[in-house]
């Protein structure tokens, strides 16, 4: 199994800013901000799954504009999946005909373009070939989740956006062939208090995250935020824990 990197950034502005995407193999999305732009329509067809860890815009921006560009040219609907209360906010705020049409509903309920799909912290879904993704608890400031990508070459956690959270440290725990972990770091320590209103990771709370975690996996840094991220990294640098976080660009690719 293959995961490529789409966008990884906290933001836009500049050719390389591409807000959360991550292609697994060729046919499922974990969340998909602005990084699906990229891809042609020929791979937009081919996605069957989209796996939302929660439902701010710079995560789910292309869902609409997928559904719309490749529906009427499919024979199944593409499969949205998140938490119960991820699923009602897009429903409510995003495909309720006012922002978008309802693609659940379009061209009838009986053969929809979109289907949403309920999972549950803890819960994994099997997707085929010895595919699994499992629901992990995070702590953003929205119902959030992260996701554990696992097959038989071992598992890939991607953080979503958290701040510091037992929780998904004791389920990270829980993975003894855990390969990469994939986890945000959005504000310099000088932006402390930010990072902590807006429940996201800074470099302290980081080395405070990586010091729980018992696994030993690689370690890549996502959803910097571009206006700080060269300084969000020096610091992370300065971290002398047995991890080396390095940071995650668009095109790097995983094998597990």
């Amino acid at each position: 199994m293959k995961v490529r990197v789409l966008g990884c950034s906290g933001g836009i502005g500049g050719r390389n800013q591409r807000t959360t995407a991550l292609l697994v193999d060729d046919d499922v999305l974990i969340d998909a901000g602005t990084g699906v732009g990229d891809l042609e329509f020929e791979e937009l067809l081919r996605i069957d799954h989209v796996f939302v860890t929660h439902a701010h815009l710079d995560h789910i921006a292309m869902i609409p504009l997928l559904v719309d560009t490749v529906g009427e040219a499919r024979s199944m609907p593409i499969v949205v999946h998140g938490s119960p209360e991820t699923l009602r906010i897009l429903r409510s705020h995003i495909f309720n005909w006012l922002v978008w049409p309802d693609f659940s509903s379009i061209p009838d309920r009986g053969n929809p373009f979109l289907r949403f799909q309920e999972i549950h912290s803890g819960e994994t879904a099997k997707l085929g070939g010895g595919r699994e993704m499992t629901a992990l608890p995070a702590l953003h400031t929205v119902p959030a989740v992260a996701y554990q990508v696992s097959s038989e070459g071992g598992s890939l956690v991607f953080s979503g956006d958290t701040t510091y959270s037992e929780p998904l440290i004791a389920a990270i725990n829980a993975i003894p062939d855990l390969r990469y972990l994939l986890v945000e770091t959005a504000f310099p320590d000088a932006l402390h208090d930010l990072a902590l209103a807006s429940r996201h990771l800074c470099p302290s709370l980081l080395a405070l995250f990586l010091e729980r975690i018992k696994v030993d996996p690689e370690v890549w840094i996502t959803h910097l935020k571009p206006s700080r991220a060269q300084t969000t990294l020096d610091e992370i640098a300065n971290y002398r824990g047995r991890f080396v976080p390095k940071a995650l660009y668009n095109g790097l690719e995983f094998v597990i």
